[in-house]
């Protein structure tokens, strides 16, 4: 005999049934999908309204120089003045003051060259020292590495100079070298990439073959190292050439001022911000916005050249095989 089988209302039978059921499962309610739309749009505004925050000023920046003084402030803020206002202002700059503005470059380069040297010569070895070998009061100096880090530098100037002027390194380049040298968050950088990246048996085994902890530091750990050497550099050269407070503090001959103090110079001989200076001041607003271009591109032109060691050496150690 033949079986009927009852289908039920809707013309599917009761095996299709969960079937449709489930399908019914993965379709969202329409309310639910546009409020997601909504959501997704409203955050692309706000990082939109955040990018032009950070955006716009730049922008400013690049076309302020190529104006007048007049155009820069009662005509558009974001409209492109010409090249010969641009030239115009790079020849005020470049003349003021008998060349000034190549004498702050050579001391901001001379300065932050001799920091970063000195900051790689302390941090690499000192982060290599309390990650991988054991000695008393490992992990005293480890601590107070890490809250001298989060200790703001400014904090410190004060001290920097009493000690400066004791040792008679006031006025010299000594003075701002020395303290650049000191560069805690280097420490801590070189301390986790050696932790968690090079392995403590190949140390051990070079240790057997005879070689000497400064060998097994020369020729295994620093070649490994050189992606977070190039990182800590890096910032050292950021932190060192943006320093203002600690050189304003330590010199006091305008000769010796790097670039960032040089632009607190010019901006006191601007009448515009200084009514002291005069009408007749050389130096007015387009020409302090090129001074401000001219401070940001060695760090733009030292990232351009070293973002691939950058990301290499922020990913070192991220992953372990």
């Amino acid at each position: 005999m033949s079986q009927v089988v009852a289908k039920p209302a809707g013309g599917h039978t009761a095996a299709q049934a969960p079937v449709v059921r489930a399908r019914g499962l993965g379709r969202q309610p329409r309310p639910v999908a546009n409020r997601r739309v909504v959501t997704r749009l409203a955050w692309f505004v706000v990082m939109l309204a955040f990018a032009a925050f950070f955006v716009v000023p730049l922008i400013w920046l690049l076309i302020a120089p190529t104006k007048t003084d007049h155009q820069l402030v009662f005509e558009g803020s974001l409209t492109f003045g010409s090249f010969h206002s641009f030239l115009h202002s790079w020849d005020a700059l470049y003349s003021f003051q008998a060349h000034e503005l190549l004498r702050w470059l050579e001391n901001s380069a001379e300065y932050s060259a001799g920091g970063v040297l000195l900051a790689l010569g302390c941090a690499v070895p000192a982060g290599y020292g309390l990650a991988l070998t054991e000695f008393a009061g490992r992990k005293v100096l480890l601590s107070v590495t890490l809250l001298v880090m989060i200790m703001p530098f400014s904090a410190l100037v004060l001290p920097l100079f009493l000690e400066m002027n004791l040792a008679g390194l006031d006025n010299t380049a000594w003075s701002v070298v020395l303290p650049f040298g000191f560069f805690p968050f280097g420490v801590y950088l070189c301390y986790i990439f050696f932790s968690s990246t090079i392995p403590k048996e190949l140390l051990a085994a070079a240790r057997v073959d005879g070689a000497t902890e400064w060998d097994v530091f020369r020729w295994i750990a620093l070649p490994l190292a050189r992606p977070v050497v190039a990182l800590v550099g890096f910032f050292a050269f950021v932190s060192d050439w943006t320093n203002f407070f600690l050189p304003y503090v330590m010199f006091a001959n305008d000769r010796q001022y790097p670039l960032p103090v040089g632009l607190e110079y010019l901006i006191s001989s601007a009448s515009a911000f200084n009514p002291v200076a005069g009408a007749n001041s050389p130096v007015l607003r387009p020409e302090l916005a090129m001074a401000a271009l001219v401070a940001i591109a060695p760090v733009f032109i030292v990232f351009l050249f070293a973002q691939r060691a950058l990301v290499t050496g922020m990913l070192a150690g991220a992953t372990k095989e």
